[in-house]
């Protein structure tokens, strides 16, 4: 019998497929294949499809136009790489797609027979997520009208599927009632046994310094340096930090460009830029510690040799870096958003406090690190919470169900 065709479609390979696509190529049932247009990645036994990447320059003069006008080009480029595939006798069984980019929005047109699964990560909303969360970014209804556009491609390419997975049940919930009964909540999955606390860890600086265990180390790490993941806030609050704790080691990892925030206003080139020219670091500035972007073994020691971690989040996607960060077993001090609420209980196996009080974020983090004790019985909760609920065997176990129960019908 032959096997079964897997494919998978992701802008970014292998992104939130990174271990449901290799785990279903080392099967022999199945055949598995990856939809990209990104360059320079393959994995083992995985044939790798790429769609070159559309043209970003604008034609239509309609603003509210702009982002549909976008995301029908990532459409129509994999419509006619798929066409191909399909001329050349390729019919997946079974397609799993994140639909963000627009990739999804004419798979039914091309293989109207396969099973379809799309990725729920996020569904804009007027309220109760990222929009009016914060008076940086006022609510307008320009602004309201253009997020309701950006769903356009979302409900046409959820409206095709089969099931939609979704990571939380925070980000579930934040899609329409029709397509709530599609949704199954299975997070990516924590590789914990990789992902885990190591007491010798070494971290080194930029300067040559070795950070290690015993020293005071506060973390702050996000893709992107933006408002949406708070670095507003807690470049805000980092003078008086650092004048609360003179012993301690700030280092920060993120890149300078923008995930999901507006862009800065000019003359800035990035958050970055235009926090430090606001925020007076002073005779501190020594012991903060820019790391960009880091290789991930690097980042891994960097969350082992901290002595407390800052995540803060707007209502919005639940980052990675929180569930690893919780796996590493830091003594977590978050932000009391929604997403957040999901995972860290104050309390019981992390710290919350109010997203934009940095006095609050101060107190919080100051009174963890006096408490030892308090933080060791927290960083142990917070491991043992992502091995229970988010161990990456237990997620690939309910993905594969949900694939079996799809592919039945």
């Amino acid at each position: 019998m032959s096997a079964c065709e897997i494919l998978f479609l992701h802008q970014n390979m292998p992104g939130q497929f990174r271990f449901l696509a290799a785990t279903f190529a080392q099967s022999k049932q199945f055949s598995v294949g990856f939809m990209t247009r990104r360059e320079g990645v393959d994995i083992e036994r995985i044939r790798t499809f790429r769609y070159p990447s559309p043209s970003q320059e604008r034609e239509t003069s309609e603003a509210l136009l702009a982002p549909v006008e976008k995301v029908v080009r990532f459409g129509r480029a994999v419509l006619e790489e798929g066409l191909k595939l399909r001329r050349d006798g390729y019919f997946p069984h079974l397609i799993v797609a994140h639909p963000g980019w627009g990739e999804a929005l004419f798979l039914r047109d091309i293989w109207p027979k396969a099973k379809i699964i799309t990725y729920g990560e996020y569904y804009y909303r007027a309220e109760g997520g990222d929009i009016g969360f914060d008076p940086l970014f006022p609510v307008t209804p320009q602004g309201l009208a253009r997020s309701r556009m950006m769903n356009t491609h979302l409900a046409l390419s959820h409206e095709q599927a089969d099931a939609i997975l979704s990571p939380t049940h925070w980000q579930a919930d934040r899609h329409p009632e029709f397509l709530r009964p599609r949704i199954e909540v299975i997070f990516d999955g924590i590789d914990t046994g990789r992902v885990c606390p190591d007491p010798a860890a070494r971290f080194a600086l930029p300067d040559g310094r070795v950070l290690t265990r015993g020293d005071e180390v506060i973390t702050y790490i996000a893709r992107n340096l933006e408002p949406h993941r708070g670095f507003h806030v807690f470049m805000a609050a980092l003078p008086a930090l650092l004048a609360a704790r003179p012993k301690a080691q700030v280092v920060i990892v993120g890149g300078e460009e923008v995930s999901y925030s507006p862009s800065p206003p000019p003359p800035f080139a990035s958050w970055k830029d235009k926090l430090l020219a606001e925020v007076d670091l002073g005779e501190h500035a020594a012991r903060v510690h820019f790391m960009g972007k880091l290789a991930y073994a690097d980042y891994l020691a960097l969350l082992r040799v901290s002595s407390a971690h800052l995540y803060l989040t707007f209502p919005f996607v639940l980052s990675w870096s929180c569930m690893e960060a919780m796996a590493a077993g830091c003594l977590m001090v978050a932000s009391d958003t929604g997403p957040v609420r999901e995972v860290i209980a104050h309390g019981e196996n992390g710290l919350l406090f109010p997203f934009h009080d940095g006095d609050a974020l101060v107190q919080t983090l100051c009174a963890a690190l006096d408490d030892p004790e308090r933080g060791a019985k927290l960083r142990a909760a917070a491991r043992q919470t992502v091995v229970e609920r988010y161990e990456l065997r237990l997620c690939l176990a309910a993905q594969a169900r949900l694939i079996e129960r799809v592919l039945k019908g």
